[in-house]
């Protein structure tokens, strides 16, 4: 169970680090101690899914986020720890488009795609 706990702290830190913000800041949002913050990102608190869903709202993500194949993005792999990096990055910047925006960020990624197809 600790492997679960472990890599939705490091979900959490990943996407907080992605969005800017400091542990304090998240604490702030979330309504919970900065230590508390730090201790859950490195898998040492067996939280709630009370405490999840305050995280989760501080970091105004969806709780998919925290979850996907860990097995996967080991540091061993560059390319993909790269890739999710980017992934919660462009998560970040998706939020705050608006449907237009998305509409021609979509276009203009697909003419990339052609681009190196």
């Amino acid at each position: 169970m600790t492997k679960l706990r472990n890599t939705v702290g490091e979900r959490i830190r990943a996407i907080r680090k992605a969005k800017g913000l400091t542990q304090q800041q998240l604490a702030e949002l979330s309504g919970l101690d900065d230590a508390y913050i730090g201790s859950v990102e490195r898998g040492e608190r067996n939280f709630s899914i009370d405490t999840l869903e305050k995280i989760l709202k501080g970091l105004n993500a969806p709780a998919n986020d925290l979850f996907y194949d860990s097995d996967s993005t080991t540091h061993k792999n560059d390319f993909v720890h790269s890739r999710r990096e980017a992934i919660d990055e462009y998560s970040v910047i998706l939020n705050q488009l608006n449907v237009k925006q998305h509409t021609a960020l979509r276009r203009i990624l697909n003419e990339i795609k052609d681009a190196f197809l």
